[in-house]
């Protein structure tokens, strides 16, 4: 066989006949045999398009670079005797045929990692580098639509082994045409042993192929996120659970082939998961739910189930099993009746829960929120969303037996009112409230006296609720005088006859106040404001008060010393208020939004270059009196600002 010396890849081989027709060139080469090859030392030749002779044989000069005559099974051994990454980036970069056969050598096969293995001495300190920079898994890419290709992430697991190792790989959205497929996602696998976290959202050519690979090689797999993957079953997902024992988190979303029997093997299989989000997959039912929960329930602390086909066994498993568990998340749900979530809550297992989140569940009532409030006990965070069946009775009867609870979210609930909010608020020791879109709030003024005044809720949000008013928003200022965040958006039927007791109750200064889309209020209430809160007021947002003027500007300008983020979108505002503001010494301000302010013109441009010594955000969108010349001058002298426009 022919050997090669010293071959650096720019040398050519020759085969048959003498290379040479004088016998005095027989000292410098001579051919041994018509059928071996002759290595020729590297010389600059001209290159001669022309047949010449070789004997006594006329053929036509080859133009194809010898080095690709190789069969694949050479170049693959050539390949893995490469000494480092760097030399097999550059290989990668000549051909995509180079490439591909790269992509199929595991990283354990080369022979420099056979040799680091082999000599590895605890004590050298050169020999620990060389493995850390290789394994460690430093390095985070995202693929996204077109760019999502076979051969990018053949590249990623080329380039990636000598820069501290691929540890996070998302896929998002793939051609059906030319996406990824199993081969993509194997390179990853054999090239990226080091892999940790991997998210793969609609890749409909990769099946349980793919994802098998990647299980048979990357042993240190932490988190896995499945979305929109019809290809894959249960197949792919035991594969998972056989060879990725540090499995910690799992997400599965709109996986019409996975069910119970993946499920059952990740349960058994995975010691170490703590949180599990299954979402849309039609075949996961009971069996696969309850032997998830009863396996992994001793480290199992986070659990979302959406839109499943599970029953009231389930819930009784999470409530009897669900030990460790610390944050719920169930939603719709529409098997489960009232009685599962009542033995949840009875089964007194959810000890540890912290956070609490329900949508769209028919099966909570009155009867079944309360037990859930008896059973747990640590409870902090609750949130209802289009739970339709709970009313104020079974509210009030939560606050009071759940002793823990600090926050509060209750969003299209239309059976909760006026009466239920204030039941809530004498009932517990809530720090946040928030109340979205809940229609059945009418503006009432209670006749029963009040009881005493919840000193600890230090957030209150009403956003879209028409219903709730002037006479509202007093019996709220009685009872929380130490409210500091404010948030009354879109409650556009509020006035300054109506804001003003609140403002005037809150002892202990208000800091963010959220006052968009009201658009009854005017500069009157700005001027309370600032005057009451002017020394605490951090945030205000008027986006959308129409009758918001340079009025209000002034005040705030003349009152607020905190103030650093400061929206007047689409109010009445002028240069006048512009230059109100940059006239004030006191003001820090760094986030200043106008859009919509038509009154603002370019006269305004050297307000905002003394505003903007402070700026970091500005938002001129739709101010169609500034040109863009004034903002592109705007932009060279604020370059710490990001402007919009």
């Amino acid at each position: 066989m022919p050997a090669l010396v010293n071959y650096c890849g720019d040398d050519d081989f020759y085969s048959g006949g003498s290379f040479c027709t004088n016998s005095t060139d027989l000292g410098r080469l001579c051919s041994i045999s018509s059928q071996v090859d002759v290595y020729c030392p590297p010389r600059k030749r001209a290159r001669i398009s022309a047949p010449f002779l070789f004997g006594e044989t006329e053929f036509e000069q080859n133009k194809q670079p010898s080095i690709d005559v190789l069969p694949d099974e050479c170049l693959f051994e050539i390949f893995k005797r490469l000494p480092g990454c760097r030399e097999r980036s550059s290989c990668a970069c000549v051909s995509k045929h180079w490439l591909m056969l790269l992509t199929s050598i595991r990283k354990g096969e080369y022979e420099s990692s056979k040799m680091v293995k082999e000599n590895t001495d605890p004590v050298s300190d050169d020999t620990e580098m060389i493995s850390s920079d290789e394994d460690d898994g430093y390095l985070t890419r995202c693929l996204e639509g077109k760019k999502a290709t076979d051969m990018r992430l053949a590249a990623v697991a080329i380039g990636t082994s000598g820069h501290g190792g691929l540890g996070k790989l998302s896929i998002r959205g793939s051609s059906s045409s030319c996406g990824v497929t199993n081969f993509g996602l194997s390179a990853i696998a054999r090239g990226c042993p080091s892999l940790k976290a991997l998210s793969l959202w609609n890749v409909p050519r990769v099946g349980d192929e793919g994802l098998s690979e990647i299980a048979k090689e990357c042993h240190l797999l932490e988190k896995l996120d499945l979305c929109q993957y019809p290809s894959v079953s249960n197949k792919g997902l035991i594969a998972i659970a056989e060879n990725c024992p540090n499995l910690t988190s799992l997400s599965i979303e709109s996986c019409p082939k996975i069910g119970n029997d993946g499920l059952q093997a990740i349960g058994k299989l995975c010691p170490k998961l703590q949180s599990i989000s299954i979402k849309d997959c039609p075949l996961v039912g009971d069996h696969g739910v309850s032997s998830l929960l009863s396996s992994a329930s001793s480290v199992l602390s986070k659990v979302k189930l959406q839109g499943l086909n599970i029953t009231d066994f389930s819930l009784a498993v999470i409530g009897h099993y669900g030990k460790s568990v610390t944050n719920l998340m169930l939603s719709g749900l529409q098997n489960v009746s009232e009685k599962g979530f009542w033995v949840m809550g009875n089964a007194q297992g959810l000890q540890k829960l912290v956070s609490l989140m329900i949508t769209s569940c028919w099966g909570v009532t009155d009867l079944s929120l309360e037990a859930m409030g008896k059973g747990c006990a640590n409870l902090k965070q609750m949130c209802l969303r289009r739970c339709c069946f709970v009313s104020d009775d079974g509210l009030v009867a939560f606050a009071k037996s759940a002793g823990s609870l600090e926050c509060l979210q209750l969003e299209e609930c239309n059976r909760v009112t006026q009466s239920g909010i204030i039941g809530v608020l004498s009932n517990c020791g809530l720090k946040s409230l928030t109340v979205v879109k809940c229609m059945g709030i009418k503006d009432i003024s209670l006749e029963a006296p009040l009881s005493s005044p919840c000193s600890s809720l230090k957030s209150l949000s009403v956003r879209n609720c028409p219903g709730f008013g002037t006479a509202s928003l007093a019996l709220v200022g009685k009872l929380c005088p130490q409210l500091q965040h404010v948030d009354l958006s879109g409650l556009y039927g509020i006035t300054d006859a109506g804001l003003l007791p609140l403002l005037e109750s809150c002892e202990a200064g208000l800091v963010k106040v959220n006052l968009s889309g009201c658009l009854k209020l005017t500069d009157e209430i700005i001027l309370a404001l600032t005057r009451l809160h002017g020394g605490t007021l951090e945030l205000l947002n008027l986006d959308g008060c129409r009758k918001i003027t340079d009025a209000s500007l002034v005040a705030i300008a003349d009152n607020c010393i905190f103030l650093i983020d400061l929206d007047v979108s689409r109010c009445a505002i002028t240069n006048s208020g512009v230059a109100a503001l940059s006239h004030a010494e006191q003001l820090n301000l760094q986030v200043l939004s106008f859009s919509g302010c038509s009154g603002v013109s370019n006269k305004s441009m050297p307000f905002l270059k003394k505003l903007g010594k402070t700026l970091v955000g500005l938002n001129l969108q739709h101010c169609n009196s500034i040109s863009s010349q004034t903002v592109e001058l705007l932009v060279e002298s604020l370059w710490r600002c990001d402007i919009l426009f």
